[in-house]
């Protein structure tokens, strides 16, 4: 009981320093500052993070992570969104209360229950930045510091259901060239008529490949701009497209398949946020069968795109929540993350 309500103060904490992706030092001061009370805390950055004691490289290595930053609050907030809030029962509101903070302090009480006795594995908490904004400075600037990972729980907004499978993300800038000429003669060739039958493509066009977990790969057209004047036939109409791909495919193969298909400029921004799948025969997902939980495939990106090993997303709260005005967890969920982390991971066998 007294890690719970250490845990909601520690949230509380959070919640009232600002912590904007590029922008956690506060936060992440605030987290060290508190930690180092009873842990010895590694930082690079505004990544944080504790190894348990008595460390054995014979041992697999699991690794809790989940992320200090959020997003900016949008419009429509009528609480103050750094201002920690509990006057509606159960509920704490506060930018970042349900991504991620919950998970950030749930799991850092289940390390420190879980560290209090000797387990089969090692065990690696890792608080990192950059989540939101998938930032080269987050834990991807981490992992190669750290020991050999058998095993990543991603503490994220699940419900406490465990996403074994998660849609990689790919964004294209995309330009289609045409010929200048004047709107009121017959001349010049249209960029933008070139661009919607590109755009029709990326519309209509379904991958063979499906997932059972993941289903299709999802192609979405989120930007678009083109012309100078209302009187000037565009020379080039420049267009962005948003790919969630499952885990049939790399980002470099779809990549590829798309520029053989759209007759238009094709750049990548990034290959590095693929999809992953964990196999439900691993130990941690039969426990998590075991204790009744639903494996899902889940659409939304997070950094386990960034972890080379296998792993399992799960945390408390609800996606729904996340980005919106007036976030908030509900403090019962948090009692139930930590309860349900200890069961899941206390005598795991990898």
């Amino acid at each position: 009981m007294e890690n719970y309500y250490e845990a909601i103060d520690l949230l509380k904490g959070m919640i009232s320093r600002p912590s904007f992706s590029r922008e956690e030092q506060e936060v992440a001061d605030y987290l060290e500052s508190s930690w180092k009370k009873k842990n010895e805390v590694c930082r690079k950055g505004n990544n944080l993070w504790m190894i348990a004691p008595d460390y054995d490289p014979k041992k697999p290595t699991i690794l809790l992570n989940s992320h200090i930053d959020t997003v900016k609050p949008v419009a429509g907030w009528t609480y103050d969104p750094f201002q920690p809030d509990e006057t509606i029962e159960d509920k704490l509101f506060g930018l970042g209360s349900n991504d991620a903070g919950a998970s950030v302090v749930s799991l850092y009480t289940t390390f420190r229950v879980l560290s209090s006795k000797r387990q089969p594995y090692n065990l690696i908490f890792l608080a990192s930045c950059e989540e939101e904004v998938s930032g080269k400075n987050g834990i991807e600037s981490v992992l190669p510091e750290l020991p050999k990972i058998a095993f990543g729980l991603v503490g994220e907004p699940t419900g406490m259901q465990p996403a074994i499978a998660e849609k990689g993300l790919m964004v294209l800038d995309c330009i289609a060239h045409g010929k200048a000429g004047h709107a009121a003669r017959d001349e010049g060739i249209n960029a933008i008529s070139l661009a919607i039958k590109a755009i029709e493509w990326f519309n209509t066009y379904q991958f063979p490949e499906q997932s059972d977990l993941l289903g299709p790969v999802k192609m979405s057209v989120t930007m678009i701009h083109a012309g100078t004047q209302h009187n000037v036939i565009p020379d080039h109409c420049e267009f962005t497209v948003d790919i969630r791909s499952n885990e049939c495919y790399s980002n470099e193969a779809l990549f590829e398949l798309i520029c053989q298909q759209v007759d238009c400029d094709v750049r990548a921004r990034s290959f590095r946020l693929n999809s992953s799948k964990t196999e439900p025969d691993h130990p941690f997902v039969q426990r998590a069968l075991l204790m009744g939980k639903t494996p899902f495939g889940s659409p939304t990106l997070s950094d386990q795109a960034l972890m080379p090993f296998p792993s399992v997303k799960i945390g408390p709260g609800d996606s729904a929540r996340s980005h919106s005005a007036d976030e908030y967890i509900c403090l019962s969920e948090i009692r139930e993350a930590i309860d349900t982390y200890v069961r899941l991971l206390d005598g795991l066998s990898l």
